[in-house]
Formats: structure tokens, C-alpha cells, sequence
């Protein structure tokens, strides 16, 4: 689904933000893709037709957006952030051989018990990583 620049516009403005060329840039590439890509991914997106952004730029905007709640940060590999504009509770599943990354519906894991955990601990929310071999990797 290609997202049309006066929705985002309106999106950022909705939550307070200043329309930056880096800030509308960042949030439109992750609302584009469905890979979860890494900051160098982004940049290296943005920079392909005029190099204008710094990975410093990018930091900042994603910061920006994951405080406002229209971005979210992804753990799915030691010491590797990946960034997904799909903030709708869902699940992950990594390709083990080739990396790829898809979503899965939060509905394809119903009933897990959290009451189940060690008394003291207190859940904030939760996702599913599901590891294997995609479709061209099995």
C-alpha cells in the first residue's frame, strides 16, 4: 500500500510534530516497506537519489516518531534494531537462513497465559518471534 505525502503530513502534524523533509522521509520509507529495516536501510533509501540525510538525521527522526508511538523498535537479532511503522500489535517471523522478516497476525497465537509467569512479574506487553525457513529458503 503506497501511502500518498498529504496523509503523512497530516499523520506527523496530528501528533504535534513539525514536518522536517527527514522526519516526513523516515516515517514515509517504513510505512512503504514491510522488511523492518536496520537505519543503514533507511539511509541508505533515502541517500540513493540525493544524499542529504546523516545516520545521526535518521536516529533523531526515528526517536522522534517511536516517542510519539508512529514507529516501533524491533529486537529480533542480538545487537541488530530493526523499525516497523505497522504499530498494531502483531508477531514476527525471522528467516533463519536468509533474515527476512514478515508479520504475523496477532491472532495466530490465541490464549497465551500470562497468569502462568512467576508471581512478582509484571507484563507490559509481549510479541511471538517464530524462527525457521521462509518459502525460498526451505
Amino acid at each position: 500500500m503506497q501511502y500518498k505525502a498529504n496523509e503523512i503530513i497530516k499523520t506527523l502534524k496530528s501528533k504535534g510534530l513539525r514536518v522536517t523533509p527527514q522526519r516526513f522521509g523516515v516515517y514515509a520509507n517504513l510505512l512503504n516497506r514491510k522488511d523492518h529495516p536496520t537505519v543503514e536501510q533507511i539511509l541508505k533509501d533515502l541517500n540513493q537519489e540525493a544524499p542529504t540525510s546523516s545516520q545521526a538525521t535518521v536516529y533523531a527522526a526515528l526517536q522522534t516518531l517511536r516517542e510519539v508511538g508512529l514507529v516501533r523498535e524491533v529486537l529480533l537479532e542480538e545487537g541488530i534494531s530493526r523499525y516497523d511503522a505497522n504499530i498494531a500489535p502483531h508477531h514476527h517471523f525471522r528467516c533463519s537462513c536468509c533474515g527476512a522478516i514478515e508479520d504475523i497476525d496477532w491472532s495466530a497465537f490465541p490464549g497465551i497465559d500470562l497468569s502462568k509467569l512467576r508471581v512478582g512479574l509484571k507484563v507490559e506487553r509481549y510479541e511471538v518471534t517464530v524462527q525457521g525457513l521462509c518459502d525460498r529458503c526451505s
